[in-house]
């Protein structure tokens, strides 16, 4: 794509100007085919860009409303809307998992703590019960869950959940509050601060979608395929058709582990409230304190679920220079999607990022196109693999 076609459109504050460059250069030399990125400052939105195409043929603009699946950003958002009934009182931290769930205690998982569910380290990462396509059946995931024998004494160490933590996370609320994940995310949350994210869409958000593109030197779903790896067990519940990115479940269906759809813009102004102890644009969603609790980190080192360091707080991917850059503060933290999607916020200088493609990331952690736009936006290191 040379100069003259690439289309990008928004608005960028000259203090950000970096972040378009960096945008328009992932066009130009690393491939990117449609995106969005978005940076808040100080509650206000510096940064809103998007452009090139939803189509691989280069037809069909990517327009200020598209939006795409953002993968594993959904795990954040789960643990956002479970943060706010723990901040509301309705869910005890500390409480088992089983206080809330009686039908969870079985099979070893009596002590399962809310604590260890958000921190990925509750040992139920995998679902060995679960058929094929299960993903798309909520009942008939849970109940398979149930059974589950977690792969360590829950607390005392952590893998990267894939899977399962939205369906663990959003049965808890369904629980509690007699709603789904997705409902009380679009009435608590989403809907509140007019953030165009969803987990279960309606029609009219369907037909803004963008299909998520295949890139061959996507690493992560190179290791699910594999059904020797930790990460291949617990993908043996996907659906039996093989490439689910696009499908009509995904979309229409809650999957809270990795089946949100949104765009850069609206996640930026979530992880916004988060950058500002809670609220943005006089919109609170959490206390100071329940983000304070929210930003700890638990655990950090090779994951043997992405073949990976990751460094994971409570719902939150910290910041990981190497992998999941995220400016200058290692205490930022936030999320990646496989996609490519990726989101954070740094307290420190209540600040918020979000960027999202519909062509499939590549490259060790977040990929060259998210880091790229994402050091552009934050500071700090360049990953060394970065051109």
């Amino acid at each position: 794509m040379d100069e003259q076609t690439i289309l990008i459109e928004g608005e960028c504050a000259p203090a950000f100007a970096a972040v378009r460059q960096a945008f328009e250069q992932n066009f130009r030399r690393r491939g990117e085919l449609g995106a969005a990125v978005c940076v808040y400052k100080d509650g206000e939105k510096v940064v809103d860009l998007w452009g090139g195409f939803k189509d691989i043929e280069k037809t069909q603009p990517w327009r200020e409303d598209t939006i795409v699946i953002m993968n594993s950003v959904a795990k954040s958002m789960s643990a956002i809307c479970t943060h706010i009934l723990i901040d509301r009182g309705r869910i005890d931290f500390d409480a088992p998992v089983a206080a809330y769930w009686p039908e969870f205690a079985q099979a070893g998982k009596e002590n399962v703590l809310v604590r260890h569910v958000l921190s990925h380290t509750d040992g139920v990462i995998f679902c060995d019960a679960a058929p094929p396509g299960s993903w798309f059946d909520w009942e008939t995931h849970i109940r398979a869950l149930e059974v589950q024998e977690p792969a360590w004494e829950p607390g005392t160490r952590g893998a990267y959940n894939s899977i399962n933590i939205g369906f663990l996370l959003g049965e808890i609320v369904r629980r509690v509050t007699g709603r789904s994940i997705g409902t009380f995310l679009r009435e608590e949350l989403s809907g509140p601060l007019r953030a165009d994210y969803q987990i279960g869409l309606t029609p009219d958000e369907i037909a803004r979608v963008s299909d998520m593109h295949k890139n061959p030197k996507n690493g992560f779903f190179r290791i699910a395929q594999d059904t020797t790896t930790p990460l291949g067990r617990a993908f043996k519940s996907a659906p039996p058709f093989g490439y689910f990115q696009n499908c009509r479940e995904i979309r229409e269906r809650e999957v809270p582990s990795f089946g949100g759809h949104g765009n850069a813009r609206a996640v930026a102004r979530i992880y916004a409230a988060l950058a500002g102890d809670g609220i943005v644009d006089g919109v609170r969603i959490l206390s100071p304190a329940a983000v304070e609790r929210a930003a700890g980190l638990v655990w950090e080192g090779d994951c043997i679920m992405t073949q990976r360091r990751i460094r994971m707080g409570y719902g939150f991917m910290h910041n990981e220079p190497d992998t999941a850059p995220m400016g200058e503060n290692l205490a930022a933290f936030g999320h990646t999607g496989t996609g490519g999607a990726f989101a954070w916020c740094d307290r420190a200088r209540n600040m918020a990022f979000a960027y999202c493609p519909n062509f499939q990331r590549e490259g060790p952690g977040i990929g060259p196109r998210g880091a790229a736009v994402s050091v552009a936006a934050g500071g700090g290191p360049r990953p060394r693999w970065l051109d």
